[in-house]
């Protein structure tokens, strides 16, 4: 008698409005009375004999679907649930979910869907990924023109910003209005503030980890939007059934002509740019998944806030940035609780800034690059209900182009072709989650990382009183120069003290091998990036975190309260009067200080509700010191004093309000303190000029930084059959008018001017503002399939 030979059976089951893969996804099938739950990925399989069956898929908080299936040959079947609004399973969904922020050990740690960001109110009318971070406890940026993030008083630089694992190394565009990110691209973002994971490495402050979701589709479908800064567009298609598909979008934006009608300052600049993502995926079996993540970014603006460089007699400063991003992922899944990745990752970012000269026709290049290669695999595995690990090992290969300089045609300024830079960090990573008993549950983790500094190099050797150069050393391609160890403990602790509360406690060491050397608070194109070097030593910071959560009002509101220190050191900051523009030796004008940060971030949110949102006030302090012995070399005569990011009270405030299915309003608020600033301590008359003298740093404040943000989306084609659907979008930025402070800058007075405020004072101090009036969208949006 013959026996049918089995076949296999496979699921992939997803949420119907976010493409997301469903985890614990339930598959019932009969008459066999067989099944089980899909894994992290949204994934089931199973061997059967041909025949008919019933299938039902079901997750909680989503409509069931049954399927009748006549399986003769292997399959895979993708199920799409469709979100429920039965109250029962909405509430023991928000249950589900609300709690995570009491049960698990990750403290410091935030994750923010593409559907949240869109809520809140941004400067375009777009969600944006940094705009949104900028709301949470403990991260601000450095004001109205800034292209980073700073966490919990730490420097732009000393955040890890990945983007499907590869790392973005100038985050925005636009000034720092919005982020490189492509908006329709972004699944989910996660940050990392306190004890990160272990597979994470490279920075002192903290991870902002954002995932390009996977084109899990069957159809076409095409969305975008129109708007009057930016337009963008979004493709997702299969390209073979069940076993390629692959998704792309685009967005650009030309403002050259919209600037002006927003500030004086800005009559002269300009700003076009560009940034694409693609995504293949490719499913050759029903346990593996192999991934393609190609990412894009250009940039070209104009601003004359900026100051003039060197001896270069330019019209005005202009930059020209890219960035060109791979990664490709391969999944191997052993079961439903064990699987294997293992990722190649390239990144190349090359900035360039651009001198015209006056009154001829020639252009003045510096250019510099950051050349980044990296190979990670990981294995994890779920043992039990009480304990799930993870380990791997990681290389990664820095290649430094410090700077160019091509003058071009121009006979006055001499080419400068500043010498590369090689390192590679070979690391190995472990973390273990384990419930030790119904109360306590602990992760604990452990990265070690070995840094090699490669030649070719040449070394410098400095006399330690005057600091003049007094020898060289010279090492060949390829020669080891310097290596340093790090190893990295990571622990976190969670006490449940009943169903709805926690306490957690946390600590994470960490090193940082790559710095960002820049001596204003927004690191443009012409700032240095610099691995460590015999001469500069990885940057190390121990923090420490205890915090409270709770969830009240039978789990519809979440509060918490986390208190932090961090210490840290070998801090890039520059020496006085240092310009480090074409530098060979740079070292001789940085200083690597101390530093320490503490605070205590209060949050609420309400994430369910016609009225959602969140509130948060933060009260934190950031300190640097340098502690060197020359006299020329202090910053502050070696006393602690503010660092740039230095913020005592910050309140954020989103709120919206979800009138019906087809209108929704939000509201966003922003204050801050002031940032600080340096204020000469006195002036002397150098050849009938009056020359300010600077003895302190960081020694005043900026008046404070507020701000509201109103946007209003009106939706239309809620029919479900229907194949168009759009929706409008009006936002108003900054709605009051504010003029929030930039910078402070002296000039010369003439005369009597302005005595009324300045009084005998031969020098004038002008507050410089970029933004001082609203800043108006509306953008169209789509999605048709």
């Amino acid at each position: 008698m013959a026996i049918a030979q089995e076949q296999i059976l496979s699921f992939l089951v997803l949420n119907e409005e976010t493409d997301i893969p469903l985890d614990n996804a339930q598959i019932a099938i009969t008459p066999c009375n067989c099944g089980g739950v899909t894994n992290p990925s949204g994934r089931f399989s199973i061997n059967l004999s041909p025949g008919q069956y019933s299938v039902t898929v079901s997750y909680i908080g989503f409509a069931a679907q049954t399927l009748d299936i006549n399986l003769q040959v292997g399959e895979i079947i993708t199920v799409k649930l469709r979100p429920q609004e039965e109250q029962l399973s909405e509430v023991i969904v928000r249950a589900k979910r609300n709690l995570e922020n009491v049960e698990t050990p990750q403290m410091g740690a935030l994750q923010l869907e593409a559907k949240d960001l869109k809520k809140i109110p941004a400067a375009i009318g777009e969600f944006d990924v940094l705009r949104g971070m900028t709301l949470v406890a403990g991260v601000n940026n450095a004001g109205e023109v800034s292209n980073g993030l700073s966490v919990r008083g730490g420097s732009l630089d000393q955040n890890l910003l990945l983007y499907d694992y590869a790392p973005v190394f100038n985050p925005t565009h636009l000034f720092g209005l919005f982020s490189v990110f492509t908006p329709d691209a972004v699944s989910t973002v996660n940050l990392y503030r306190a004890n990160i994971p272990a597979r994470y490495g490279g920075r002192t402050t903290s991870v902002l980890d954002v995932k390009v979701k996977n084109p899990y589709v069957d159809k076409f479908k095409l969305s975008g939007g129109v708007g009057i800064v930016s337009s963008r567009l979004m493709l997702e298609t299969p390209l073979i059934k069940d076993k390629l598909m692959l998704s792309f979008g685009g967005r650009a934006g030309f403002t050259d002509f919209l600037l002006p009608l927003f500030s004086e300052r800005l009559k002269n600049t300009k700003a076009n740019f560009y940034d694409s993502t693609m995504k293949l995926l490719f499913l050759p079996t029903d346990k593996d998944q192999i991934s393609f993540t190609g990412f894009y970014t250009k940039d070209f603006y104009q601003l004359d806030l900026i100051s003039k460089v060197e001896n270069i007699n330019a019209e005005n400063n202009q930059y020209d940035f890219r960035t060109l991003n791979g990664t490709l992922n391969w999944t191997h899944t052993f079961s439903n609780d064990a699987n294997l990745r293992t990722l190649l990752v390239a990144s190349d970012y090359v900035p360039k800034t651009i001198f015209p000269e006056r009154d001829n026709d020639n252009e003045i290049e510096f250019t510099s690059r950051i050349n980044y290669l990296s190979f990670v695999t990981e294995f994890s595995n779920i043992i039990n209900n009480e304990v799930d690990y993870y380990v791997g090992a990681q290389i990664n290969k820095y290649k430094i182009e410090p700077g160019t300089l091509d003058p071009g045609n121009g006979n006055s300024i001499v080419p400068v072709d500043l010498a590369e830079e090689n390192s590679y960090v070979f690391a190995g990573f472990g973390n273990v989650n384990w419930q030790l008993t119904k109360k306590l549950e602990v992760s604990a983790g452990l990265r070690f990382n070995h840094f090699v500094f490669v030649g070719p190099y040449t070394q410098g050797f400095f006399n330690d009183i005057s600091g003049e150069l007094i020898d060289t050393r010279v090492f060949e391609k390829g020669a080891g120069v310097k290596t340093y160890n790090g190893l990295e403990p990571r622990l976190g602790l969670n006490l449940k003290l009943s169903e709805t509360s926690a306490l957690k406690g946390s600590y994470a060491r960490l090193n940082q091998y790559l710095q960002n050397v820049y001596n204003t608070t927004t690191p443009l194109p012409t700032s240095r990036w610099k691995t460590a070097d015999p001469n500069i030593v990885p940057q190390t910071s121990d923090a420490f975190g205890l915090g409270l959560y709770t969830n009240i009002a039978d789990d519809t509101i979440e509060l918490g309260a986390e208190g932090y220190y961090r210490l840290s050191e070998n801090n890039l900051t520059y020496k006085p009067g240092a310009d480090f523009f074409l530098q060979e030796f740079l070292e001789r004008d940085i200083v690597q200080a101390e530093g320490k940060a503490y605070g205590v971030e209060l949050s609420l949110r309400k994430p369910k509700g016609k009225f959602n949102g969140w509130f948060n006030y933060t009260w934190s302090r950031s300190f640097l010191r340098s502690q060197n012995e020359r006299l020329a070399d202090r910053v502050n005569n070696n006393e602690w004093y503010p660092s740039d990011f230095d913020r005592p009270h910050v309140f954020n405030g989103t709120v919206n309000f979800e009138g019906d299915a087809y209108n929704t309003w939000s509201f966003n608020f922003t204050a801050q303190t002031g940032r600080p600033y340096t204020v000469a301590n006195s002036v002397f008359v150098l050849e009938d000029i009056d020359v300010p003298i600077f003895l302190e740093r960081n020694n005043a404040r900026l008046r404070p930084y507020h701000r509201l943000d109103f946007s209003w989306k009106i939706r239309y084609g809620k029919n479900p059959e229907r194949r168009w659907k759009g929706d409008w979008t009006f936002t108003i930025y900054n709605v009051y008018s504010r003029r929030n402070p930039f910078n402070l800058y002296y000039s010369q007075r003439q005369g009597a001017q302005d005595a009324e405020v300045f009084l005998d004072s031969p020098l004038g101090t002008y507050e410089l503002s970029v933004l001082n009036s609203p800043l108006i969208a509306v953008t169209y949006n789509f999605v048709f399939q």
